[in-house]
């Protein structure tokens, strides 16, 4: 069987579009990285409309991306942070290699938002792909891609 004749329901990149694959999701993940937390600090930063927020927020706590806390501010009613889980966590090097693409391809004149550094050394950090083994870098001319144990054929 070849990669045109599989389904692709069982495709992990489709999956995860299916959950992470919006622009306002993946925007709400790229803050919540950064310590938003809070609904009205999102909804400022942002810029989008309270029912797409209230909407996202939901699906994502849904999905075990993100979880709710309690807080309370003097004097007002209990409200919910929103914090990344693990499974949110490791979204990051999605969001760094997302990041790293846009500073190549798609950077304005004014320069990057946010400059990542490892705080050990001061080094811009940048995402890689390597093998399992820890064997240097790869690109796709260094791997082989094979149908995996889900691969069926297209219906």
């Amino acid at each position: 069987m070849e990669w045109l004749e599989a389904s692709t329901e069982n495709c992990p990149v489709q999956r995860t579009l299916d959950v992470i694959g919006e622009k306002w999701t993946l925007l709400i993940l790229r803050d919540a990285v950064n310590g938003v937390r809070r609904f009205d600090d999102f909804h400022r930063h942002i810029g989008l409309s309270e029912a797409v927020l209230s909407d996202r927020l939901r699906k994502l706590t849904s999905a075990g991306i993100l979880k709710t806390v309690p807080y309370r501010e003097p004097g007002s009613r209990s409200r919910n942070e929103y914090r990344l889980t693990r499974k949110g966590w490791d979204l990051w090097p999605v969001l760094m290699a997302l990041s790293q693409w846009g500073e190549t391809y798609a950077l304005g004149p004014e320069g990057p938002a946010l400059d990542v550094r490892h705080t050990d050394c001061d080094a811009p950090v940048r995402v890689v792909v390597e093998c399992s083994t820890e064997h240097s870098t790869l690109t796709p001319r260094d791997v082989t891609a094979r149908l995996g144990t889900g691969a069926r054929l297209r219906a």
